[in-house]
């Protein structure tokens, strides 16, 4: 599969005494994955800026949540900030604050696929014949009665299934 084709949710069990500096290190977000916070009604969401992470103060966030099962989608590249806004919680035992640093989502399959020219193994003919006006000449396969190229192979619902398989990255 093509990295980045396809989003991906992280679930964080969002709660006090859990080093979430700790669970982000290793992981890949990308813009278009998703956070899902998952938390009991004493909590906060709180989509911060660098500032109000650091002093986890969310006078100025973004977005505030409380309904205990919050989605996130990562939209923007760069560090994503987030706080519990109860008192004392972002700041006690490791604190309610996540920072992920997103990056960049892989290009996704073109939105109409080009089916291919010819099938593979299939030898392509010219689309025009050559200024002077005649067809180039071929070489006869050994055996076949015709001195003609095979015609070009037609579009076909498979060929266009399987291109479109390709393109999004499983082989």
């Amino acid at each position: 599969i093509v990295p980045g084709a396809v989003a991906v949710t992280y679930t964080i069990e969002w709660t006090t005494g859990v080093d979430y500096s700790g669970w982000a290190t290793g992981k890949t977000f990308r813009v278009g994955d998703i956070l899902e916070f998952k938390y009991g009604s004493s909590h906060t969401v709180d989509v911060v800026d660098k500032a109000g992470y650091d002093g986890c103060d969310a006078s100025s966030s973004t977005e505030n949540h409380s309904d205990g099962d919050t989605k996130i989608d990562l939209k923007t590249v760069g560090i994503n900030y987030f706080i519990c806004s109860t008192p004392g919680h972002c700041r006690t035992n490791g604190g309610m604050k996540l920072a992920v640093n997103v990056v960049a989502g892989s290009a996704g399959p073109p939105a109409t696929p080009t089916p291919p020219s010819s099938t593979p193994g299939t030898p392509t003919t010219p689309e025009s014949p050559p200024s002077g006006g005649s067809p180039t000449p071929t070489t006869p396969t050994p055996g076949a009665g015709s001195t003609s190229p095979p015609p070009p192979p037609k579009a076909s619902g498979a060929s266009k299934g399987v291109m479109s398989y390709v393109l999004v990255g499983v082989s």
